[in-house]
């Protein structure tokens, strides 16, 4: 399928031009996107073509835009006091970018037409799938897992998820934002949609990727083995995500399970004896269970003492 069409127009002297620069460069998307400054290149365009998505200036009335044809139309309100026709959506023009395609994109979403306007990534090979796990407290876990990501995401498209009962908001992660409890509740909608909505939910780190780790324990505790395990092969089937970082909780359900769907894990590891008891342990109990495919996979990590 061609890319998809989206028509930008708004008379505000750069506007448009700055949007539709910030589009082109998500390259997840399938946008062909025009700028125009105004109602008569519209007309023009849509007399030669479809327009899927249209995002026009409030300034036009009702009136004016009224039958226009697009597939969507999104009206670029200044005020509350916009008014608009029945088939189109007012979005806040001041806000960013990542914001204002966020409403795009979820508008579109429950009308089922996402999949018109993202690239599914076509793979070569399975994405690389790291879990970063230990039974030791306070071995520099997340630290260590937040920094292979940084350094990973200088050459590829990664993604850090924590997965822990108690990520620490406000810690390493702002207090803000959207968590991984907003993926698995999408993931629980079954639209099948999940690779593009999570483009709108996650926060930046220099390059790396990452969602805030979910704010309620429960939310976190009562997810099952089936549902990682889907949500996994969602985002590798439908992201351009070449390495996904899973800082994963010794106390998930189903633990070792979710570790056996990773390809590689680390063990961030500190020179203390009772620590170096720990790790035996977990490894006799590994083989005692039946998962000594996960023991294989272990590479420990030596991150010094917790800071």
């Amino acid at each position: 399928m061609g890319s998809r069409s989206l028509v930008i127009c708004d008379q505000e002297e750069g506007y448009a031009a700055a949007f539709a620069v910030f589009l082109m460069k998500k390259k997840e998307f399938a946008f062909q996107v025009q700028v125009c400054n105004g109602l008569s290149q519209v007309h023009a365009i849509l007399k030669e073509r479809p327009v899927d998505i249209l995002v026009i200036s409030g300034n036009y009335s009702a009136e004016e835009r009224k039958g226009l044809g697009a597939g969507n139309v999104f009206v670029l309100a200044e005020s509350g006091k916009t008014e608009t026709n029945s088939d189109e959506t007012a979005v806040y023009k001041y806000q960013s970018g990542e914001l204002l395609l966020a409403e795009i994109i979820r508008t579109c979403s429950e009308d089922n037409k996402t999949g018109d306007l993202y690239f599914k990534a076509v793979r070569t090979k399975n994405s690389r799938m790291i879990g970063i796990f230990s039974p030791v407290h306070r071995s520099g876990k997340t630290g260590y897992g937040l920094k292979l990501g940084q350094e990973l995401a200088v050459s590829k498209n990664v993604l850090y998820l924590n997965l822990e009962i108690y990520g620490g908001i406000g810690g390493y992660f702002p207090e803000e934002g959207h968590t991984l409890g907003d993926v698995l509740y999408y993931l629980r909608q079954e639209k099948g949609n999940l690779g593009v909505i999570l483009t709108t939910l996650v926060e930046h780190m220099g390059s790396l990727d990452y969602l805030l780790p979910v704010k309620v324990s429960e939310d976190i505790k009562a997810v099952t083995l089936k549902e990682w395990a889907d949500m996994l092969r969602q985002i590798e089937e439908q992201s351009l995500y070449d390495v996904l970082i899973l800082d994963i909780d010794e106390g998930l359900r189903d633990v070792y399970g979710l570790l056996r769907i990773c390809t590689e894990i680390h063990v961030p590891t500190i020179k203390d004896k009772l620590a170096e008891a720990k790790l035996l342990q977990m490894e006799e109990e590994l083989h005692l269970l039946g998962f000594d495919d996960v023991k294989k996979k272990m590479v420990k990590k030596e991150c010094g003492r917790w800071r």
